[in-house]
């Protein structure tokens, strides 16, 4: 089905022809091969391409439908490219577009990790994940100064980042508990003092306009996006439907204390706590793949942040590394079977922390479109992102640790570690370096360590 057609023209021109399903498929494909730079990077490559070049959307309701994604719980670049793909071809255009934006970087994490696991030990390979390692850590930082910086707009909401450090740092506190208390504070604090807690702008696309759009300002939603209860419940029920029957077909062929068993209902869990982005869901990923479930190790867990930023697609993919290192490590199949155990593990990791996003934007999109007002965030989301700096901040002194003592505070300190550690921050911070260069460069240098040190 083709995309609605504009009911406007202008002295710009004519509105562009309708777009195929296979055309449309093109498109999802290759930004699902191109989507480096988080979700910032990959927002701005979608309203260059289909507001300003394409023109598959206007402004105002790409926008519109950003403000929407940015409430939900999950990425929200991949849940934009399915809410226009639903747009413009009903389910089956939501399903490619955001099925699409994550299918490359699906495939090619399951590789990396089958080589991270089979040949990390080579001397090479190695040295360049020692060389990543100190440059995630700076990434991480510089992520929590970046969403401080935009988030942390008054005393209450520092106040708010410092207890959510305070509580995971040194009172280990679990991560939905910190969220659920930040909530409770920001909505407190909504009633108190509401000028406090009013959210400002997203990802600061400027609003323009680029002549007329398939979907146009005043072009009315299709027949698929008008809200009815009906369809709401059809849909209600096929989602749970679809979570349940994966988890009952886990939990038939493993128990409910196999390990695909609670992976599934782990990183379910974990879908719905991403507010904030996937840092701020990566201390909860810790506390339960790495402390609690003991999956993978503290070092493995810094490997996959590392090879997550250097893939396409959205940053929260790195939960499918851990699955296939978890499924690797249990051995869920035997010892002969290892890269099937990953790769199941992996696959089943990424159905159950995608499967929301893609209900979220088929449940709520024909309410969304049923006005074309801003939408804005409540208070308790507010509280919530604040608090998230503060697990962030956490992250990257956890990071730390484990990169410069290894072995722990009786261990060697890793000078090396600490040289190339200062150094991607001064690339990141100072000169505004792009993640994937200072990965590389880093990497580079780990490699080149590795060759240097032996002849000493």
């Amino acid at each position: 089905m083709s995309a609605p057609p504009a009911t406007s023209q202008t002295a710009e021109g004519a509105a562009p022809p309708a777009v195929s399903l296979g055309q449309a498929f093109r498109y999802w494909l290759k930004l699902g091969c191109i989507s480096f730079g988080g979700p910032a990077g990959q927002i701005a490559i979608m309203h260059s391409d289909l507001v300003e070049k394409k023109r598959w959307i206007s402004e105002r309701r790409f926008l519109h439908a950003l403000n929407y994604c940015m409430v939900l719980p999950g990425p929200e670049a991949q849940q934009l490219a399915t809410y226009i793909g639903w747009m413009m071809h009903r389910t089956v255009g939501g399903l490619m577009a955001g099925g699409l934006f994550v299918l490359p970087s699906l495939l090619l994490l399951i590789g990396l990790a089958w080589v991270y696991l089979a040949f990390g030990q080579v001397p090479a390979v190695a040295g360049v994940l020692y060389g990543i390692k100190p440059a995630v850590t700076a990434i991480v930082a510089l992520a929590a100064w970046r969403i401080g910086s935009r988030v942390l707009r008054n005393r209450a909401l520092v106040a708010i980042a410092a207890a959510a450090f305070l509580a995971i740092f040194a009172l280990g506190l679990p991560f939905p508990a910190i969220v659920l208390g930040a909530g409770l504070l920001g909505a407190l604090g909504g009633c108190w003092r509401p000028a406090w807690f009013q959210a400002e702008g997203g990802h600061g696309v400027a609003k323009q306009h680029f002549g007329p759009a398939l979907i146009d300002d005043e072009t009315p939603p299709p027949a698929h996006a008008r809200f009815t209860w009906g369809r709401f419940a059809r849909l209600l029920l096929l989602g749970l439907g679809l979570w349940a029957g994966a988890m009952a077909g886990l939990v038939g062929l493993f128990g409910w204390d196999g390990a695909l068993s609670q992976m599934g209902w782990f990183f379910t869990k974990a879908a719905l706590l991403t507010f904030g982005g996937a840092y701020a869901v990566l201390p909860y990923v810790f506390q339960g793949a790495v402390e609690h479930y003991q999956w993978l190790s503290p070092a493995q867990m810094i490997d996959a942040l590392a090879l997550g930023e250097t893939t396409p697609g959205p940053l929260i993919m790195v939960v499918t590394f851990v699955g296939f290192v978890g499924g690797w490590n249990q051995a869920l199949f035997g010892a002969d079977h290892l890269f099937l155990a990953g790769a199941a593990a992996a696959l089943a990791v990424t159905f159950f922390t995608f499967l929301p996003s893609f209900v979220f934007i088929q449940l709520g999109g024909p309410l969304v479109e049923s006005t074309h007002g801003q939408l804005k965030f409540t208070a308790p989301l507010t509280g919530i992102t604040a608090a998230v700096v503060g697990v962030i901040l956490n992250l990257a002194l956890f990071f730390a640790w484990h990169v410069l003592w290894p072995a722990g505070w009786g261990g060697a300190f890793e000078w090396p570690a600490l040289v190339l550690g200062l150094g991607a921050g001064l690339a990141l911070f100072r000169y505004q370096l792009g993640v994937i260069p200072v990965i590389l460069g880093c990497g580079a240098a780990g490699l080149l360590l590795a060759w240097i040190v032996p002849l000493l």
